[in-house]
């Protein structure tokens, strides 16, 4: 796509926004737009000097290695971190480990009203990175940051989506001192549409201490701890989540949705297994090198085995990316017409919304 003076790294319709090509571009000409839809990876063709490197690094242009898992269990990390995380806690104990073992960890985290990257090798601070984040994380430049870090010969692990997994392979390369964790991801919206819904509710990102999408699981959004709808009631933002109808349009063709996956290792909730009765988070986890599964056996984890084909029949994404139901094009275009996210849900899923009334009043 061009218009003379812009061009486009990859098709809007598949771009991740996992932001690769924004963080190898020497001459600064490549910006990153989210049009709630789609993101927009425009390359400034006046500052351009056609290296390729862009092209080279993005997930979609030059997809990343896809490995069969070696290694399945379920389980969870002990004690309190298990208590302070929505799945198994396994995530947040690899990131313990890891650091305590002289290395750094990037993840997401909130901060500043915001969900980015950030890499450390403080304990206290990676304590940030706990929690499901059902919302399009900002990479920034973490790519660049952990490419600096390997130059160093520091040990870096990094935890994001599979496609964030397949850009920071494709910036820094299969360095033995990089180890990866992708999370088994349903497809994620712009945070657009979150901070539209906020502001419907009279809430300022930038002044919450922490935004919470689940606990355990009670699918919800909480904010500062204090959920947004009384009883068993879902808020729209949630239940355009669950129901797959207001995820960017590249989600609904994600080559990482796969039983082969990306990462050294893959983190999932152990659904079709124990996570069906324990109400405490159970992980599935998924170790594709011998690296991966090095990190696990280390961990301080209670490990149990796998039915793998129920493992995959109750997690989708492991066979193939969401498929886009037909409400989620009105949806998004009512957002966009100006329409408020509330309206736009309740509109797409009318019996959703009748339903959430009387369950928000018996909540009450």
């Amino acid at each position: 796509m061009s218009d003379g003076l812009t061009r486009t790294v990859c098709d809007t319709s598949i771009c991740m926004g996992c932001k690769a090509c924004l963080n190898v571009c020497s001459k600064n000409a490549i910006t990153v737009k989210d049009n709630v839809d789609v993101f927009e990876p425009l390359i400034d063709t006046q500052k351009c000097i056609d290296c390729g490197a862009c092209t080279k690094v993005c997930p979609y242009n030059s997809p990343a290695e896809l490995k069969e898992p070696i290694y399945i269990r379920q389980g969870w990390a002990k004690d309190e971190i298990r208590r302070n995380s929505s799945s198994g806690g396994v995530a947040a104990e690899l990131t313990k480990g890891f650091i305590r073992n002289g290395g750094y960890v990037a993840s997401c985290a909130f901060r500043n009203g915001t969900f980015k990257f950030i890499v450390t090798n403080d304990v206290n601070e990676a304590k940030m990175f706990a929690g499901s984040k059902y919302v399009k994380s900002d990479p920034q430049m973490i790519y660049k940051d952990i490419r600096e870090l390997l130059t160093k010969s520091e040990k870096v692990l990094f935890i994001g989506l599979p496609c964030q997994s397949a850009a920071v392979r494709n910036v820094c390369g299969a360095a033995s001192n990089l180890y990866t964790v992708d999370l088994i991801c349903h497809g994620t919206p712009s945070l657009e549409i979150l901070k539209k819904y906020l502001a419907e509710k009279g809430i300022e990102p930038d002044k919450a201490k922490d935004i919470k999408f689940r606990k355990d699981n009670d699918f919800g959004l909480y904010v500062d701890d204090k959920r947004f709808m009384p009883g068993k009631a879902t808020d729209p933002y949630t239940y355009a989540f669950l129901k797959s109808a207001d995820y960017i349009e590249s989600c609904y063709n994600c080559r990482y949705a796969s039983y082969k996956r990306v990462s050294d290792i893959t983190l999932g909730d152990a659904w079709g297994q124990m996570a069906d009765t324990d109400e405490r988070g159970v992980s599935l986890i998924m170790c594709q090198t011998e690296k991966g599964r090095e990190l696990i056996e280390n961990a301080e984890l209670e490990l149990f085995d796998v039915d793998i084909e129920k493992a995959i029949e109750a997690n989708a994404q492991l066979r193939h990316p969401s498929i886009k139901p037909p409400q989620r094009d009105a949806i998004i275009r009512r957002i966009k017409d100006g329409k408020s996210v509330s309206e736009a849900v309740s509109k797409a899923f009318p019996a959703h919304s009748v339903k959430n009334t009387v369950k928000r009043f018996l909540g009450r």
